[in-house]
């Protein structure tokens, strides 16, 4: 078997759910569409549980806020999982049914105490206590998390912690219940079913097993490398080493999305040679030694997408693409014939049906089901198969279909960097709702929400600091300093600011963060940096 990396349940389910824990997530401005079936939920009676060091507009419709401080997930969920443990409400039937190494991650949760972790997480043990009560008792439950989750050193561990309670109650594997990563971009599912991880072939197949890789070669005709890639992170890393000499870069912009900008640019330097496909000219792109102009996806080609339901969806091209674009997979084409490699002329059913070939969970999904079916969730073993609604109903079986799941122990471990007297105030980022990522997509629109970058901060440290909203600071961090104007949010407590990377050409919130990243996810800190703030003119 080999797994697959999605979320687990339909849209409709959060419709249907009695509880959910949004952790992580302010998904009413970064997932808005996602938020509208959450708003069903909560119209149908779902309870909602906000987690999040921010008092978002997400929060607004919870029956619980629960403000914990930047790096605490694990020692939340931890103490989440002991009360529950301490109440007698875990799913004892499903634990000895589908899961493994409870008895030792039992041991592991005794430190973690609701006084313990009020201490540490800063949320109220009587919080706590009811959001555990609440999720366990529920029939049936959800978590959906996003970047506040993985944007940490230890982002593995974070989401481990989420699936242990899932596991603990038995809140997964059937309708209305499991856990939900949600996908901040049109088809960044999509891309890692389609291979674009490092140590994947499409469908989620491992690359390292020879038994995988080996239909691909009998198709392709070459030999699949039998082992793993890098990760954007250990490229980066190893263009320091001077072991990584050039960079193929499609519709990304690392230069201005990249923790550490100083470092990243100076590891973009070093390249022997730079090449980016996109349909604006970035950052990046302007270090380039080559730009492929290419089409816009969503309506000059054709194609598939698959959003964060794992339904998959055709694209159709309706316009063509300005004069110089071409379609990406067009420009991959002839640049794979310029190096010796006629694939012949490229047509995106053609490459989906190959897809089809090598992949069982897409095996199902032909041109014409996604036609007339308006889209299929993947697995979908056949032409026959309806696709499935919600995974992981194998661990209800009896025997349990396939390997049981094992909870993983994990510890509490605060953000890399440590505030101190020389930096005072934590800073943290995301998304708004009017924008994505560093703006290459939506900065060229006006937008009547549209604000422009600023430092949000309690009204507290304002006082203290003596600011006022609309000034004009600046922002210094162990790595470099900006110039921001300062906007007094009552959503933030003392201690905490918030910035995005919205508008990099004007304020480049990336030369703040830190490059500290999760070993096994090459995820970098966005949600952990340390800085201060000096009024300029002042002595």
């Amino acid at each position: 078997m080999f797994g697959a990396g999605g979320g687990t349940n339909s849209y409709r389910e959060i419709e249907e759910t009695d509880v959910i824990l949004l952790w992580g997530s302010n998904a009413r401005e970064t997932h808005p569409i996602f938020f509208h079936h959450l708003l069903k939920g909560i119209h149908n009676g779902a309870r909602l549980y906000a987690i999040d060091p921010r008092r978002t507009s997400s929060a607004r419709w919870a029956d619980g806020w629960l403000g914990l401080d930047i790096g605490s997930d694990i020692a939340l969920a931890n103490a989440v999982a002991r009360e529950i443990i301490a109440a007698g409400l875990e799913n004892r039937e499903f634990i000895e049914h589908a899961t493994t190494g409870f008895e030792a991650y039992k041991q592991a949760l005794e430190p973690y105490t609701l006084a313990y972790a009020e201490k540490e997480t800063g949320v109220p043990a009587h919080a706590i206590r009811e959001m555990a009560h609440a999720y366990a008792k529920a029939d049936r439950a959800l978590i959906c998390w996003t970047l506040g989750i993985t944007e940490h050193h230890n982002a593995v561990d974070n989401v481990l912690a989420l699936i242990n309670l899932s596991l603990l109650t038995g809140h997964v594997g059937r309708y209305g219940c499991g856990l939900n990563p949600l996908r901040g971009q049109n088809n960044v599912q999509g891309g890692g079913d389609m291979g674009a991880l490092p140590d994947r072939l499409p469908g989620f197949q491992h690359v390292e097993i020879a038994e995988y890789r080996e239909k691909f070669d009998r198709l392709w005709g070459v030999p699949v490398p039998p082992k793993r890639g890098w990760h954007l992170s250990e490229m980066l890393e190893a263009m320091e080493h001077g072991t990584f000499r050039a960079l193929y870069v499609l519709g990304e912009n690392p230069l201005q999305s990249e923790a550490d900008q100083a470092l990243t640019r100076h590891r973009l330097e070093s390249l022997d040679y730079l090449i980016v496909q996109d349909i604006f000219l970035t950052a990046t792109a302007q270090m380039a030694d080559v730009v492929f102009p290419a089409a816009a996806g969503w309506c000059e080609s054709d194609g598939t997408v698959t959003n964060s339901e794992r339904r998959v969806q055709r694209v159709r091209k309706a316009v063509e693409p300005p004069a110089g674009a071409r379609d990406d997979i067009a420009i991959l084409y002839d640049l794979a014939r310029r190096l010796g490699h006629d694939w012949g002329e490229p047509q995106a059913e053609a490459i989906w049906d190959e897809l089809r070939a090598l992949s069982p969970v897409h095996a199902g999904m032909s041109y014409a089901r996604l036609e007339a079916e308006h889209g299929l969730q993947w697995p979908c073993y056949d032409d026959t198969h309806p696709g499935e609604l919600f995974l992981h109903s194998r661990l209800w079986e009896r025997p349990v279909l396939g390997p049981r799941v094992a909870f993983h122990a994990v510890e509490h471990d605060p953000p890399v960097e440590r505030l101190s007297d020389e930096f005072p105030l934590r800073l943290t980022t995301g998304r708004r709702l009017d924008d994505y990522n560093t703006g290459v997509q939506t900065s060229g629109y006006a937008s009547p929400m549209r604000r422009g970058e600023s430092l949000d901060m309690s009204p507290e440290d304002a006082d203290r600091l003596g600011v006022r909203s609309g000034e004009v600071v600046r922002v210094t961090s162990r790595r470099g300093g900006i110039e921001v104007p300062v906007r007094i949010d009552e959503a933030l407590r003392p201690g905490l600011t918030f910035m995005t990377p919205h508008f990099q050409d004007e304020v480049a919130t990336n030369i703040l963060t830190i490059d500290a990243t999760d070993p096994r996810s090459g995820t970098a800190e966005f949600k952990a940096a340390a800085i201060r703030v000096e009024r300029l003119g002042v002595t």
